[in-house]
């Protein structure tokens, strides 16, 4: 059996060789390369074709998320697990959206980091614990109804409105605008104007077919 062929993209270098170690002195891997961060853990993933890329998330320039999402749009045959020390719902989700094939926490241990990597090659979705009582949680809690002004909002931002004119459209000031804008990132669970008409759009909050 071919052994797994692995591409390891972390910016902390002690992290780096550590995984590299690990994996060479395990039957069944090969280990192809290190890369320091995004940019180079795609030109690599290119480049060498792994089965599996160990992806951290935080790392400057080109992040974690970004190199998924570039990775996939390659239409390469790689499975991207993720292995970072963040746990957070802001940081799983985009991650997985991006094509992440699983998520672990860095304190995961060996033969657990190790059996998930066989399963992502295999193409299996690997979640740590963690991360998987997390998302559940998250689904399973009742999402705020966003109010009929902040749909308003909401649908002027999505039709390319700034705060200012937004404020001018509805007759109200653009600290009100702002306001309402906050309640919408936290009801929807994001953080900028991009993201929110994107998940307005998913929710069905803005209608497609408008002019």
């Amino acid at each position: 059996m071919s052994p797994i062929r692995l591409l390891i993209a972390d910016d902390h270098p002690i992290v780096r060789d550590g995984f590299r170690g690990m994996f060479a002195a395990e039957p069944g891997f090969e280990v192809l390369g290190a890369a320091a961060d995004g940019a180079e853990a795609v030109a690599m993933a290119k480049a060498l074709r792994p089965d599996v890329v160990l992806m951290d998330l935080r790392m400057p320039g080109v992040g974690g998320v970004e190199a998924i999402r570039a990775i996939a749009a390659a239409g390469l045959d790689t499975r991207v697990l993720v292995l970072t020390t963040y746990g957070t719902d802001t940081d799983v989700r985009p991650a997985i959206e991006a094509g992440a094939t699983g998520y672990l926490l860095k304190d995961a241990a060996r033969e657990e980091l190790v059996d998930a990597v066989r399963a992502a090659a295999r193409g299996e979705a690997v979640l740590s614990s963690a991360v998987a009582a997390r998302l559940m949680n998250h689904v399973r809690a009742p999402q705020e109804a966003l109010s009929g002004r902040e749909i308003e909002i909401l649908t002027l931002v999505a039709d390319g409105a700034t705060n200012r004119e937004a404020a001018k459209r509805l007759f109200i000031s653009e600290a009100t605008v702002k306001t309402h804008l906050l309640h919408v990132y936290a009801k929807l669970g994001v953080s900028d104007r991009a993201a929110a008409v994107a998940a307005g759009f998913r929710r069905g909050l803005l209608d497609l077919e408008r002019d």
